[in-house]
């Protein structure tokens, strides 16, 4: 199955703000958005982008996610997890398995990179092997 077949833009578009509308309303992650985020409606758009190149292959993301989460203060394993909880909860409302499938994938490894590079910049001496318990999930429902 190709990129593009996996799902529709629209389909991108609805994981997206479904997604972040939950993020916005958590009251972990809400606040961390929240006082980092100037405009929503720009952002949204940029993270439909990167989803869109993620799962269909479109290429239309630029942009640079380990330099923009490495400059964040205060960031720790907890908030990738619930990071990746939200995430979850939203893909498992998706009628599409096999984009289910992949988005949560992606979503652990970039959870993971995203983790080890934000640690690579504050002690690259201390950097953990791994973010303890963020793995893919594998696809039960097919």
């Amino acid at each position: 199955m190709s990129a593009f077949a996996i799902c529709s833009e629209d389909e991108v578009v609805f994981l997206v703000h479904d997604f972040y509308a939950s993020v916005r309303k958590d009251e972990l992650l809400g606040p961390v958005f929240e006082a980092h985020v100037d405009d929503w409606d720009e952002h949204l758009a940029k993270l439909v982008d990167f989803w869109s190149s993620a799962l269909r292959g479109s290429a239309r993301y630029r942009g640079s996610p380990m330099a923009a989460h490495a400059a964040l203060p205060g960031l720790n394993p907890g908030l990738f997890h619930r990071w990746l909880e939200l995430f979850r909860k939203t893909t498992a409302r998706l009628d599409n398995a096999p984009m289910r499938a992949r988005a949560e994938a992606l979503a652990a490894r970039i959870a993971e990179s995203l983790w080890y590079g934000y640690q690579m910049q504050r002690d690259p001496d201390g950097v953990p092997a791994s973010l303890h318990g963020v793995e893919p999930r594998r696809a039960s429902r097919a």
